[in-house]
């Protein structure tokens, strides 16, 4: 199609990645989707397999951090937008597995995407960051995280997305180049790999296992549907500001323990399911952040609720077993937890 205008995704076939390019796809016909996509261990094809044969949907396994390929994607495609979803996320992985593939991919894969941008350019970028590096709120604290709090990761994970965003900054004040970026609370909702809190207490659940809390089960996360986040995400690239930082918060913030109950009352098993592990080391105490700019300036803000939206993503695990037979990649550790 001529003059047709491409979106570049990477990281397209995990959890968030996958939400987009199906979302972008309805909503902007007229673009072409290239996802770039290294297919570790989350990253699932089949999250993609009702659009793959989509005219307009081209994918390419390859790691951001390959700077020939990224420069190739860009010299062959010339991306007008692009949204970076690529990232190591688990924060249990980062601590007990090792941090380096956190820094291959969250520090030199920004490093290789930031390159691009300045060799070939684009009109805009989006790099989706975490509200965990912000670090950790008082358990009874009103407080939430805002553009303006200062970074304080506390884990490998949290730590290589701040050098990440940090990069993003520094080639934005340097070269100008037209990028945002984008901190964001917990998400939930289809399609998530079973490491995270919501599938991985759904699926345990399933088999009568046991539910594994850190700690008490006081920790508390703000909560935010997948689809509200990546619609925040189409915001921030077709209206927001190049150099900017945009939050988004779901207004939903839960301990742990109470999603844990909330789960087990939609299966209908018992809460004698939860049982209580040691806390992991440096773990956060409660993460909230704000979406007051967003809102005020781009007209975002989350729509969908947390009460409503849960027992709907519960019955999709139940519902799509072909789906979870699908994961690839072990799930080693039995309190796998959230962020």
């Amino acid at each position: 199609m001529a003059n047709q205008k491409t979106i570049l995704v990477t990281g397209g076939c995990g959890f968030i990645g996958s939400h987009f390019v199906r979302h972008w796809l309805k909503r902007h016909p007229d673009f072409r989707v290239v996802n770039l996509d290294k297919l570790t261990y989350s990253g699932n094809p089949k999250n993609l397999e009702d659009v793959a044969q989509n005219k307009n949907y081209i994918f390419i396994k390859s790691s951001i951090a390959d700077n020939e390929k990224v420069a190739a994607v860009f010299k062959k495609y010339k991306p007008d937008y692009l949204v970076n979803f690529a990232a190591e996320t688990h924060v249990d992985r980062s601590v007990h597995e090792g941090a380096k593939p956190f820094l291959d991919a969250n520090i030199y894969g920004a490093y290789a995407l930031l390159e691009a941008i300045k060799e070939y350019g684009l009109e805009k970028a989006v790099f989706v960051s975490t509200d965990e590096v912000y670090g950790s709120l008082p358990l009874k604290s009103k407080n939430k995280f805002t553009e303006k709090t200062q970074y304080a990761p506390r884990s490998p994970y949290s730590a290589s997305k701040a050098a990440g965003d940090l990069l993003c900054h520094a080639y934005y004040s340097t070269w100008k180049l037209p990028v945002i970026v984008t901190h964001c609370s917990n998400n939930y909702g289809t399609h998530q790999y079973p490491e995270k809190l919501i599938p991985f207490f759904t699926l345990r659940a399933l088999k009568n296992k046991s539910l594994p809390l850190y700690g008490k089960g006081e920790n508390i996360r703000d909560w935010i549907h997948v689809l509200d986040h990546v619609e925040g995400i189409e915001h921030a690239l077709l209206k927001g500001m190049a150099g900017e930082v945009y939050n988004m918060g779901g207004d939903d913030e839960r301990p742990n323990i109470a999603i844990a109950r909330a789960i087990l009352d939609i299966l209908k098993k018992p809460r004698s399911l939860i049982t209580f592990v040691a806390d992991r080391p440096g773990h956060d105490q409660r993460y909230a952040i704000g979406h007051s700019k967003i809102t005020r300036e781009l007209g975002w803000m989350p729509r969908r609720s947390f009460d409503k939206m849960l027992p709907y993503t519960v019955k999709w695990y139940i519902d799509n077993p072909r789906w979870t037979k699908s994961i690839r990649g072990e799930i080693t550790r039995v309190n796998s937890h959230i962020k």
